[in-house]
């Protein structure tokens, strides 16, 4: 493994366009939010919004404060430059590629947000159910389409459900990939930033550990990136970024979710929590699950993704009364 990060690959489909990241010109206090999907990525950028901003009521919503640069479906690159070069506040933008296909700054920071990946399937299976057909045609079109076409989603019934799942679990999108598809790799991308977790400029942080103990994660993500935050700050933190809260929050957006998900910004910002899987999954789902894991995760970050007890610091750290709440 080399000493610093370097892109490899191109990812161009109907969702990723990683030449993008071209127009991209570095700030020392920069910050990327970057998951595979349905990880907590819209939770991370609202926690950094109100670490930017403080709750500032004036301030811009994290919609359009926290780009995602390689959407191939959005602005065009010049109208991308354009924004993120006009940006006064500290940027963190938003990504879902794998470290081989993301540029690395050694001024950056990233965050990388993993999930166990049945509770990402069952995440997915609501987001991707849920696609309009002008979603569709947006994906699977427009300046920069390039490869197949994703194809619609699947019936919303228990025998679609695990169809998807033999595909999600054995088929990549891409030629080096052997998970993911119809998407792109899900468990890749963990892997790729796992391997370089020793940078001081790389943070992975877990979806169960924000839901088990949101101040601590909250505090640690606020140390990471350099930003004090006061035991009152953490508090108002904490609440902002509760997912009733954030779904209230993009509410003012529900007209544009509309047309990309048959359920408005309730499909957008779904349930928020794990287990889900459990009763859906049956054993035979569950066998392709330990092979795909097998297959693409190193056994130490394959403990991390799915056991509580190999992450350091995951009980709850009752940072709020610890700093005086």
């Amino acid at each position: 493994m080399s000493t610093w990060p370097s892109v490899t690959r191109e990812y161009r489909n109907h969702h990723l366009d990683s030449t993008r990241w071209r127009v991209f010109e570095p700030r020392a206090d920069d910050v990327v939010v970057t998951t595979s999907y349905k990880s907590g990525t819209t939770w991370m950028q609202q926690i950094l919004h109100y670490l930017v901003f403080r709750g500032d009521p004036e301030a811009p919503p994290a919609l359009l404060a926290s780009p995602w640069v390689d959407r191939r479906f959005a602005e065009s690159e010049a109208e991308l430059k354009v924004a993120l070069d006009g940006m006064q506040h500290r940027r963190f933008v938003k990504s879902h590629l794998p470290l081989d296909g993301l540029p690395y700054y050694p001024q950056v920071r990233y965050i990388v947000v993993g999930r166990d990946p049945r509770d990402v399937f069952m995440s997915l299976w609501n987001h991707y159910g849920n696609y309009t057909d002008a979603q569709m045609k947006r994906l699977n079109g427009g300046e920069g389409f390039t490869g197949d076409p994703m194809p619609p989603p699947p019936p919303d019934h228990e025998e679609a459900l695990r169809g998807l799942w033999r595909q999600w679990t054995g088929r990549g999108w891409f030629p080096w990939e052997t998970e993911g598809w119809p998407f792109w790799s899900n468990l890749g991308h963990t892997q790729s930033y796992w391997d370089f977790r020793h940078l001081e400029n790389i943070l992975l942080v877990h979806y169960a550990d924000l839901l088990a103990d949101p101040a601590g994660e909250i505090g640690r993500v606020a140390d990471f990136i350099g930003e004090a935050i006061t035991p009152e700050e953490l508090k108002h933190a904490v609440e902002s970024t509760a997912i009733d809260n954030m779904r209230n929050a993009y509410r003012a957006f529900d007209e544009g979710f509309k047309q990309g998900f048959k359920g408005g910004t309730d499909a957008f910002v779904y349930k928020g929590t794990n287990g889900r899987w459990r009763g859906v999954l049956g054993e035979d789902d569950l066998v392709l699950y330990e092979q795909m894991k097998a297959r693409v995760l190193s056994p130490d970050c394959a403990a991390w993704l799915v056991d509580l007890k190999a992450r350091p610091g995951v009980e709850p750290s009752n940072r709020l009364t610890a700093e005086g709440d």
